[in-house]
């Protein structure tokens, strides 16, 4: 991104004790990947790209990153694949049931592991021995991991790309913008809940994203009350006490794509890899779900509309 402070890359207080200052202040890493040019042509087939943003961690980012891709794949007619980028604590393999499976490598590059004939995952959770593993890498491991998934992944001909991102605005973020950079990306969906100290850190992913020019598809706020099975009363689990994401989204002028009630079905779901909404799709969170799902989809369209009738 043209605003990142390339300038003082090495020099600045914040450098000092870093293995790679000498290399970032000597200007060799202003130079451009190549890798960029390499990945924007390996995802040339890819119609839609949408990041899912949080910056706190326990929100329910990768639940909905999930949720996503099984409400998007139940057409048929859609392909639609999932990239883990959260390198240290990678939760996808689990909450889609593909806990053991392993990646293949052929003449193409690296095949994903496939959930149905028109979902395909990809994550580090299935290059490692054992799912408590701990990855202990620095940033430049890190980047050059999610470089491999972007470029040397074949990922074939696919209608939506979701990236499930780690929490915070740190190296993986600000790889998988640079990476991306050569290619349409649709835009990111930030996922909350209602209490402050979690509005508090989001705000700072909403800051991020207009820093690195990165749309933003809209809001989504989990957890949103619960109501009792017995008695029907609603209890705010994580009360709203600054108004939420709702008045979060109102002060900065940004869509509240939906509110998704609180439902231990779908925790008890994610920890048994179904598809909350194919196990309960009656249920009001799974309806908040498909809303939520619809936006995001009319948003895409409207942008390749917008696209066409630019060019």
């Amino acid at each position: 991104c043209d605003e990142l402070p390339h300038i003082q890359a090495g020099k600045s207080s914040s450098c000092e004790g870093c293995p790679n200052q000498k290399v970032c202040a000597s200007g060799a890493t202003k130079a451009p990947d190549p890798a960029i040019a390499e990945i924007g042509a390996k995802l040339s087939t890819v119609k839609h790209k949408i990041l899912v943003l949080s910056g706190k961690g326990g929100v329910g980012k990768s639940t909905f990153s999930a949720h996503l891709a099984h409400a998007l794949a139940s057409d048929s007619t859609k392909e639609v694949a999932l990239l883990d980028v959260d390198i240290c604590g990678p939760s996808i393999p689990r909450i889609m049931g593909l806990e053991g499976e392993q990646v293949h490598q052929s003449g193409s590059g690296w095949s994903p592991v496939y959930v149905d004939d028109n979902l395909a995952v990809m994550s580090i959770g299935f290059l490692l021995s054992s799912p408590d593993d701990a990855v202990i890498w620095r940033g430049p491991k890190k980047n050059g991991m999610i470089k491999q998934f972007l470029r040397d992944v074949d990922w074939g001909d696919l209608d939506y790309l979701i990236v499930d991102t780690p929490p915070g605005t740190s190296d993986e973020h600000l790889s998988i913008v640079q990476y991306l950079s050569a290619t349409h990306v649709d835009g990111a969906v930030i996922i909350t809940t209602p209490q402050e100290v979690s509005l508090q850190d989001v705000r700072k992913e909403i800051r991020f994203c207009q820093k690195v020019k990165l749309p933003i598809i809209g809001v989504v706020e989990n957890m949103s009350g619960f109501v009792c099975p017995s008695c029907k009363n609603t209890s705010q689990i994580f009360p709203p006490t600054t108004g939420g994401a709702e008045r979060m989204c109102a002060d900065l002028n940004l869509p509240l794509l939906g509110k998704v009630p609180l439902d231990p079905r779908i925790a008890r779901s994610c920890d048994e890899g179904k598809s909350f909404l194919n196990e309960v799709p009656d249920s009001p969170s799974a309806e908040v779900y498909q809303n939520i799902v619809q936006s995001i989809k009319d948003y895409c369209s409207n942008r390749v509309t917008e696209e066409q009738s630019t060019t």
